[in-house]
């Protein structure tokens, strides 16, 4: 079975790229993959196994 994250990053414009890259990175550390980045809107959604 798989469960899913949905999340709405709030990046400054400050090192913006850096700042998505860690939030990326810490979510693949908890087992996290992403599925799908909105393009017209700012979310990302993140699938895993829910029995992990």
């Amino acid at each position: 079975m798989k469960e899913y994250k949905v999340i709405q990053p709030k990046l400054s414009l400050r090192n913006r790229f850096q700042k998505y890259e860690d939030l990326l990175n810490q979510y693949a550390r908890e087992g996290w993959e992403v599925k799908h980045v909105g393009q017209n809107s700012p979310f990302i959604i993140f699938e895993r196994d829910k029995n992990r």
